[in-house]
C-alpha cells in the first residue's frame, strides 16, 4: 500500500481547522479511469467504478483486499448507496440506472424517457423521499471506449428525476451542456450540479422545491481543468473533484481550499464507523484519508 503525504492548502481562513492524517492511503491502482465511489456502512467495504475495464471493484475495509464486484458491468459511472443500503448505479453501457437488491438480483428504475434511451447516466443521488436524481450526459456514447458508440436519442443531455411512488421519468434541467456530478445541500433546499463542458467548467446550484428546480446559477468556477463528482461535508461545504485534487467550496460558493492529490481526480466520498474517511476515486487509483470533520449522516 502507497503512502501519499496529504496536502491542505488553505485558501481562506475557514479552511484553516480542515485537516486529517499526514498520509494519504493509496488502496488500490492499476486501474484506467476510476469513479463512483459509495462506502457500505453494514459491510465495511467501498465499491468503485474502473468505467473503460467494464468492472466495479470492491474494497474490503477489514482485510484491506481488493477484488471484482462485478464483471462485466455495463460500464458503470456514478453510485450511490440508498436509504435501504442498496447499491443504485448508472450504467453507462446499458445507457439506464438500476438497483441491486440485496439478493443480488437487478432492478431497472430508469431506462428511457418519452420511449427514447437516456445518452449514458453519469452519476446519481436519492432525496429523503425516495427520488432518485440523475445526470445523463453522452460520455458512454460518444466511443466505444467507456461504453457502446451510438447516436443519442433525446439528442441532449439533461438531469432528472424518477419519481419514487410510480417510477415515472421527467426532466428536471434541460441547459446543460454535459451535466455531471450532483449533490444535495443537508436540507435539500438545494441541488449542487456540475456542468464539465462550459468554458470554465463550473458547478451550477438550484432552488429544490418538490420534484422540481428553480434558479441554476453559477455556483462556483473551476481553476484547474474540470470539476467532476460533488459532495457535501456534515457542515455543509461544498467538495468537487478537479484536476488537481479536491476543491472546497463555503455555501456562499467561496473557494476556501484545496486537498491536493497527485492524479486527476474524478469523485469522491464519506465512509468509515465515523464518516470521517475520506475516499478518492483519482485516474487510475484510489486513495484514502482519514479527516478531522466528516461526512453527513444519511
Amino acid at each position: 500500500m502507497d503512502k501519499v503525504k496529504a496536502h491542505f492548502e488553505v485558501l481562506d481562513e475557514r479552511f484553516a481547522r480542515a485537516n486529517g492524517d499526514e498520509w494519504m492511503r493509496r488502496l488500490h491502482t492499476g486501474c484506467r479511469w476510476t469513479e463512483g465511489p459509495a462506502y457500505f456502512p453494514a459491510g465495511r467495504y467501498l465499491v468503485f467504478s474502473d468505467i473503460p475495464n467494464d468492472r466495479v471493484l470492491r474494497w474490503d475495509e477489514t482485510t484491506g483486499a481488493v477484488g471484482v464486484f462485478r464483471e462485466p458491468a455495463g460500464f458503470h459511472n456514478g453510485h450511490t448507496v440508498d436509504r435501504q443500503g442498496r447499491l443504485v448505479s448508472c450504467e453507462q453501457g446499458g445507457r439506464r440506472v438500476t438497483r441491486t437488491e440485496h439478493d443480488g438480483t437487478i432492478t431497472v428504475l430508469a431506462e428511457t424517457y418519452q420511449g427514447k434511451r437516456f445518452n449514458s447516466p453519469n452519476d446519481v443521488v436519492e432525496s429523503s423521499d425516495g427520488a432518485i436524481w440523475f445526470t445523463d450526459p453522452s460520455y458512454g456514447i460518444d466511443s466505444d471506449y467507456e461504453g457502446h458508440q451510438a447516436e443519442s436519442e433525446i439528442g441532449a443531455c439533461h438531469v432528472y428525476r424518477a419519481d419514487p411512488v410510480d417510477g415515472s421519468v421527467r426532466i428536471v434541467a434541460d441547459d446543460f451542456s454535459r451535466p455531471n456530478g450532483l449533490a444535495f445541500s443537508l436540507d435539500e433546499s438545494l441541488l449542487y450540479i456540475v456542468d464539465t463542458r462550459q468554458n470554465p467548467s463550473h458547478i451550477r446550484v438550484f432552488r429544490v422545491d418538490g420534484a422540481t428546480l428553480s434558479g441554476g446559477e453559477i455556483f462556483a468556477p473551476c481553476d484547474a481543468g474540470g470539476f467532476d463528482g460533488v459532495r457535501l461535508d456534515a457542515a455543509g461545504r461544498v467538495w468537487a473533484a478537479a484536476h488537481d485534487g479536491l476543491h472546497c467550496f463555503a455555501p456562499d460558493g467561496t473557494r476556501i481550499g484545496k486537498l491536493r492529490v497527485p492524479e486527476v481526480c474524478s469523485n469522491l466520498t464519506f465512509g468509515g464507523p465515523r464518516r470521517n474517511d475520506l475516499f478518492i476515486t483519482a485516474s487510475s487509483s484510489v486513495y484514502t484519508l482519514r479527516v478531522n470533520f466528516s461526512g453527513p449522516r444519511s
